[in-house]
């Protein structure tokens, strides 16, 4: 069976448990990162030597990196409708995973850690108001590719999808106030999400909050 090694609150893990739950994809997971240690453990390093979490183990075969563990799951289980075949429909999906997984998630990601990981004495509200503003840049340049298409790539739910809208759910739900930052409505992105949230596997493994 596939082992996943990870804690729930990662958005990087919610991309495999949101894609193992639309696909039917039996797994089991393991508990690791932050307050849950086994990341900096020799067992784990050897496994992967960055520490971080996911890490996969799908029958002896070891895998890092969220967004190759997606496109090797969408390939082995023929999940061709979130990966399609075509081999500039796959450029594009891979090319919006990796913004997601990179541009977007580098502007929220130390809101996160600047909001819930950092005591309140210690927290930089000037820095995290200028991340809030990275962020809200990305997401208009979001709404704007969303303006007259219902997903990230083609007339159906993708692999595009999904770490763009972890990132998204995010932006959304942010606390902002507490940093003094007022986010905009921006109604194309939110249309999207809110269709988003409407399957199942979202409202488990997305719409948790923040932490």
């Amino acid at each position: 069976m596939l082992r996943i090694w990870g804690r729930t609150t990662s958005s990087n893990v919610q991309k495999l448990l949101w894609f193992c739950d639309e696909a039917g994809i039996a797994f089991e997971r393991i508990d690791a990162g932050l307050s849950f240690g086994v990341t900096r453990t020799p067992a784990y390093l050897a496994m992967n030597p960055n520490a971080l979490v996911p890490t996969i183990d799908d029958e002896g075969f070891i895998l890092w990196e969220s967004n190759a563990i997606l496109r090797y799951l969408a390939r082995k289980h023929r999940q061709l409708e979130w990966y399609p075949e075509d081999l500039k429909t796959r450029a594009t999906i891979e090319q919006w995973m990796d913004w997601g997984s990179t541009a977007l998630a580098a502007s929220i990601t130390p809101v996160v850690w600047g909001l819930f990981r950092t005591p309140p004495e210690q927290q930089q509200p000037e820095a995290l108001r200028a991340s809030a503003e990275k962020a809200t840049h990305l997401v208009r340049l979001l709404d704007a590719h969303l303006r007259e298409r219902d997903w990230m790539v083609g007339d159906r739910i993708t692999l595009a999808d999904i770490p763009v809208a972890i990132q998204t759910y995010r932006w959304l739900v942010m606390p902002w106030e507490r940093i003094g930052y007022n986010r905009p409505d921006l109604p194309h992105a939110q249309a999207w999400f809110e269709r988003l949230a409407r399957r199942p596997a979202v409202q488990r493994v997305v719409m948790i909050g923040v932490s």
